[in-house]
């Protein structure tokens, strides 16, 4: 196996591991924050909204810094350890007797972590060979297969221990520090683009606006999903955290299995037809789920709402990537991250809100909605976009 193959694979296990320890905390987030000292769908988004809020922040600067020192994996390592001691931190609160409160301070500096550790091991992977959809597609690959197991184990682990989902994430993330020691940096020695460079970057490539559109509608409906679609499913049809966890991995497993190859097929027939007409599928598919009558239907449907994930996701992010030179990767994904992490975060805020003075129906339509609106508005810009430079493949890859 060639170095740069071999690389891929590390990579995709660290982007793997640190999806599976963040999704451990999803299916069990009611049991979690009860046994942290909050109460509630509001504390509940709160903890989420933390880490999210987070993640915005920090994208940018993990991505300039990269640029900026010509490193990677250095910084990979840097924030899986200071996530993993975070969540032994949040694991140890119960027995310190604090409030509810100290446990959101811990996730926004966690979440600051964490965010350097995925967005940086994306981009490492963004510097490889072989075509940015099938880079990318690796990435969406690992992303999913993450998520469907820390849905499915996480739920199990709620139900032994509402904190032992919290150790399990940092054990992992130990486990991403390790590994990235053994990937070779391949990083371009990039310019100083400092803390402003997404800002800069717009006003000097506006194109790169599309992606991060759909890069924010996207991560929206994952938000969610991981929020408002577990409590739907946990009281619309009586699951317990381990029963949400297995609905939410019929949408992460063919999310996960589908976006390798069909990043190879948006290289081939271009990103229009990926990311345009997979998003009307994916909005329409969403909206199914809301109206589905029983918890086979719902379930069937979720499967759906993956399959049509998996056409938009590898896409939408090689877009990003085709729009820069090299030297410039970090600072573009790190953006697209940040609008995702935006995204993520109004999904919570969206559908907590919505679903709680609305229904769950009405915020399926929204959410669904918003995807289908994304994709007509910008059809015309889409088609329009012209590559920086088409990446070639070699043999080895």
């Amino acid at each position: 196996m060639g170095t740069e193959r071999r690389d891929r694979v590390v990579l995709a296990l660290v982007v793997w591991s640190v999806l599976v320890s963040q999704v451990l905390l999803y299916p069990g987030l009611a049991d979690l924050v009860r046994a942290l000292g909050g109460r509630g769908l509001d504390a509940a988004t709160a903890f989420l909204v933390a880490e999210v809020a987070a993640f915005v922040t920090f994208a940018s600067v993990w991505g300039a810094l990269s640029d900026a020192t010509g490193r990677r994996l250095r910084w990979v390592v840097g924030g899986a350890l200071g996530g993993a001691l975070s969540y032994l931190l949040l694991a140890a609160l119960p027995t310190l007797g604090v409030g509810f409160g100290v446990a959101l301070v811990i996730r926004v500096v966690g979440g600051a972590f964490t965010i350097g550790a995925f967005s940086l091991a994306v981009t490492t992977l963004a510097d490889l060979g072989g075509g940015n959809g099938r880079n990318m597609g690796v990435a969406g690959l690992a992303i999913g297969l993450g998520a469907a197991l820390g849905a499915v184990v996480g739920g199990r682990l709620s139900t032994l221990d509402p904190l032992a989902p919290l150790v399990a994430a940092a054990g992992l993330l130990f486990v991403v520090a390790t590994l990235s020691l053994s990937v070779t940096d391949r990083a371009p020695s990039g310019r100083n683009l400092g803390v402003g460079a997404i800002v800069r970057g717009l006003r000097s490539r506006p194109a790169l606006s599309v992606p991060y559109a759909f890069g924010f509608v996207d991560r929206l409906t994952a938000g969610f999903f991981a929020l408002v679609g577990v409590f739907y499913f946990r009281t619309q049809f009586g699951l317990d955290a381990a029963g949400a966890g297995v609905v939410l991995a019929l949408f992460f497993l063919p999310f996960a299995l589908l976006q390798y190859p069909l990043g190879v097929v948006s290289d081939r027939v271009g990103r229009f037809y990926p990311v345009v007409a997979g998003s009307v599928a994916y909005g329409v598919a969403i909206i199914g789920v809301g109206l589905a009558p029983s918890l086979v239907s719902a379930a069937s449907m979720m499967v759906v709402v993956g399959v049509f994930g998996a056409l938009v996701a590898p896409a939408t992010m090689a877009l990003a990537t085709d729009l820069v030179p090299e030297d410039e990767r970090g600072v573009a994904l790190g953006g697209f991250n940040v609008a995702g992490s935006l995204g993520f975060l109004t999904g919570f805020l969206v559908g907590g809100l919505s679903a709680d003075s609305l229904g769950f129906l009405s915020a399926f339509l929204i959410v669904g909605g918003l995807e289908v609106a994304i994709a007509v508005v910008a059809l015309r810009a889409v088609r329009e976009l012209k590559p920086f430079e088409r990446a070639v493949g070699t043999a080895d890859d």
